[in-house]
Parts: C-alpha cells; structure tokens; sequence
C-alpha cells in the first residue's frame, strides 16, 4: 500500500500552520470584536495571542511523540482508547466540510462588497477557491507546503503595508472609555475568536510527512506562533486606534483601515489581502482534515473506501473527492437561502474548541513533565470558559460526539510513540 510521503521542512510546516491560523477572521473580526466590547476587545485578542503559545507548544508535543496523520484523534486514542477517538474522528466531521466553505464565502464576499458583485458572483468565486485548494492539496503535501509558504509572505508582506499605511491615524483617545458595554462582550469575543486563533492542531495531521518531525514540528510552530500575533495584535490595535471600526457598515473592517492610509488603491489591496488569505486557510484546513479522514479510515473507524492513496502522488484524493458534496451544500445553502456567515462561523468553532478540550485532556495524561501538563491545563481552562459562550452552537459538538461515541470500534489499536 501506497504510504505518506516524508517530504515536509520545518519552513513548509511553518507556511501551512501560519496559512491555516492566520484566516479569514482577521478580515473581520477585529472590525466585529470592537463593536461588540469597544476597545476592551483588545483584552479578548491579548488572552488569545497570549493563549496561542502553550497552545502550538502543546501540540508540537504531542506531534512530535504521536506523528500520525490522525492528530488530535490518535491523541485521544493513546490517552483514552479507541471508542474516544473515533468520538473525535465524527467530531471532525463538523469542522472543515464547514469551515472551508465558510472561509471562502468570507474572502469572496470581501471581493464581492468592493466591487459590488451580487450574491450569485459571490459564491462562484468561492467555489472557484475551494476548487483550487482541493486541486493544489492533490498534487502533493510538499507542492502544497510550497504555496502555502509563498502565500504566507505575501499576505505578512501586505498586512504590514496595511497597518503601516494606517498607523497616522491612530489616536489614543479612541481608546477609551475602556469597556462601554461591560465584560461579558469580552467573553463573546473570546468565544468568537477561536475561528481566528484555531489551526494549530493541524500540523499534526501532517507529522507523518515531516522529513524530521522532532526537530522540525516545534520550529514551525514557534515561528508560527511569533508571526501570527504579531500581526494580529498589529491589526487590532490599529483598527481600535483609528476607530475604523466605527465607521458605517460592518464586515469591511480591513478594507476601512486600508482605506484611511492609501484611500482608493486600498481597496485592491485589500481584495489582494482577502483572497490570499482565504485561500491559504482553506488550503491548510483541506489538507490537514484530508489526512485526518485517510487515518481514521486506515484504522477501520471510517469506511476504508477513504484509506486509499493516489498512485502517484500519495494524497488522500477520495477524500478530496468526497469533500465536494459537503462544500456544494454549504455553497448551495448560501445561494438560495442567504444563510450568514455568523450562522456558518458559530457550528464548526464550537466543535473545535470542544476539540481543543479534549486535546488538552489528552495531553494532561500522555505528557508528564509539569511545564506540560501545566500548559494543557491553562489552554484547557480557557477552551471550557469559552464554551460557555457559544450558545447553542454547543449542539452540534454534542450531537457528534454522542454519534462517535455510540460507533464504538470492536477493536484495540496499541498507540505508537516516537
């Protein structure tokens, strides 16, 4: 049988990490988070980027001990059995098919607002996008890597134009009052900005093409890691130094702050920016739940149908084929029935900070040093106190998980470490 190919650097790992974090929430989020807790937001963006480093270093632990394409499942397997991590298999199921569409809904819609396209246009291009991820993410992880690499400098490169090109306009006054609206927007926003700060679980579905993944995990996620907060703690204090956020219609946060420093040509900026960054998150979101899917169905907990590799070149292509469906759906839903995008972010980003929970369950019993185990206990707390503020998001993990949990598998798998 066909195997991963070992091809992955620490620098293409660090370009897909950053392409599947860094998403499309920086589009929109520092615009919605402002609004909705003023310049207090800035406490829910310094919890999450703060968050962010015993988050990666977290899972570049577990990666670099478990390298299996199965990540955050074939941790809750070694730590709590099979029947656990087919329960996260399903739970997986309602993020990306989601999630993917959903991101490129955003970075379209974005093309779509500057240019005045109607909805229809809107969702061609999306599709378009998603198309071209799932094309890309079949010719190979390492072809793959590449672009996601070449991608990640682009989208840094134009980001810090951005915030440059703005920065005159901040003044400190905008700052204030602190909290407008109280403190509970402050845990909405945090709640919210796991869509913006998720991604990190993914260099672990990759581990198995890491050509070193015990050297070359953990520099990617440090490298990862001190990119993404840069620029997105950059981002936001702009946008609340400028109050851009503030200024007429929402949903074109980053094309207001651009606008403020380079007016008329910010706007193709900013369509440069949202396609770049669309693209790169879906492409490591594709990726990484592609690998997923392949894992679990090599393990008999997915039909092995999905366990098969192209001939040449050792991608999961059936289940690249198979996510099509579920994109077509999303995309259809969104054609006929206008559904929001805040409907769309909510489902899958509570899934994954139930994921996340239960990755640092995992790593509370797998790890043993205390440095460890006490950086899966604060990412842990946090992930439970945001969940409290999904609503009924919170369904849709529990259905799935109560699905998986009910397929339990008749068999035993011993876990392998590294």
């Amino acid at each position: 049988m066909a195997s991963l190919n070992k091809v992955l650097t620490w620098r293409q790992g660090a370009g897909l990490t950053i392409a599947g974090v860094l998403g499309s929430g920086v589009l929109i989020l520092p615009e919605v988070t402002a609004q909705m807790a003023g310049p207090a937001a800035m406490v829910a963006w310094l919890t999450m980027a703060c968050l962010a480093i015993p988050t990666a270093w977290t899972f570049g632990r577990l990666g670099t001990r478990y390298p299996d394409a199965g990540g955050i499942a074939s941790y809750v397997r070694a730590a709590f059995g099979d029947r656990a991590g087919r329960m996260v298999g399903i739970l997986y199921l309602g993020t990306v098919p989601v999630a993917a569409p959903a991101a490129a809904l955003i970075g379209a819609g974005y093309m779509g607002a500057l240019l005045h396209w109607s909805n229809g246009a809107i969702v061609l291009l999306a599709a378009a996008l998603l198309v071209t991820a799932l094309v890309v993410n079949l010719l190979g992880v390492e072809w793959s890597g590449k672009t996601a690499t070449g991608i990640v400098l682009g989208i840094s490169a134009l980001l810090v134009a951005s915030v440059a090109s703005a920065v005159t306009a901040v003044h400190w006054r905008n700052f204030g009052p602190f909290s407008p609206h109280g403190w509970w927007p402050v845990g909405q926003s945090i709640a919210l900005l796991y869509w913006a700060f998720v991604g990190w679980e993914m260099v672990g579905h990759l581990a198995e093409e890491f050509v070193d993944p015990v050297h070359n995990i953990p520099k990617s996620l440090g490298l990862a890691v001190m990119v993404i907060d840069v620029l997105y703690l950059s981002v936001v204090t702009v946008t609340i130094g400028t109050k851009s956020y503030d200024m007429g219609h929402s949903g074109a946060g980053l094309a207001k702050l651009v606008g403020l420093g380079l007016g008329p040509w910010g706007a193709m900026l900013t369509a440069v920016i949202a396609l770049l960054i669309t693209y790169g998150t879906m492409h490591t979101y594709i990726a990484g739940f592609s690998r997923l899917v392949y894992a679990q169905s090599r393990l008999g907990d997915l039909p092995p149908y999905f366990s098969k590799l192209h001939d040449t070149w050792h991608t999961p292509y059936r289940v690249l084929a198979m996510l099509v469906i579920p994109f077509a759906i999303v995309l259809g839903a969104k054609a006929l029935f206008h559904v929001s995008l805040a409907t769309l972010i909510a489902w899958p980003s509570a899934v994954f900070i139930a994921l996340y929970l239960l990755a640092m369950a995992s790593a509370w019993r797998l790890l043993k040093a205390p440095t460890e185990r006490f950086a899966a206990l604060i990412v842990g707390f946090v992930s439970f106190a945001a969940f409290i503020f999904v609503g009924w998001a919170a369904l849709l993990p529990a259905v799935l998980g109560l699905t998986g949990w009910a397929l339990a598998p008749t068999h035993e798998i011993p876990p392998q470490t590294y």
